[in-house]
């Protein structure tokens, strides 16, 4: 876990005078790390420990619990494509497929350019209109393989906006 470049310690400091200085905040504080930065940086993970005075230990604990939380950075755009039952008898695979070669990742890993973060999630929720995707918080639905390149046309032209 390294610092990232440009990360300055005061910026990390400024998140967490945002929340209380109790133990009850860590989730909370965590939360707003990562909302800035896409994932926890070690830096300030230690800068959340010294403000909550609890022990590193404590906040890497419950950093790797959870697994809305991430130790290595997450793109701008979070594509999780559904293997659940419904959408995995529809193709769901096939689609995964297609978006691993597409983005040019593994599912878990970031693009290049840090725009895409590809997961596989187990459900999302969205049986009725499978094979589903969500990106970020938007929802497509009947994805087809075919349609997957101009799915990932609109996110990147979105960036240019």
């Amino acid at each position: 876990m390294g610092q990232p470049k440009g990360l300055v310690s005061e910026n990390a400091y400024t998140i967490l005078n945002e929340v209380e200085e109790k133990r009850v905040s860590l989730i909370a504080a965590l939360q707003k790390i990562q909302a800035r930065y896409r994932y926890l940086p070690e830096t300030a993970m230690r800068q959340v420990a010294a403000r909550l005075r609890v022990p590193v230990s404590q906040v890497y604990h419950v950093a790797t619990f959870y697994s809305a939380f991430s130790l290595k950075p997450k793109g701008r755009h979070i594509v999780n494509v559904c293997l659940g039952t419904a959408c995995h008898v529809k193709g769901a695979g096939l689609i995964l497929d297609r978006f691993k070669r597409e983005l040019k990742v593994d599912e878990g890993d970031t693009t290049e350019d840090g725009q895409f973060t590809l997961q596989a999630v187990r459900c999302i929720g969205c049986c009725s209109i499978a094979p589903a995707v969500m990106i970020d918080t938007e929802t497509h639905g009947y994805v087809r393989q075919d349609k997957v390149a101009d799915i990932i046309k609109r996110y990147r032209e979105s960036k240019e906006k």
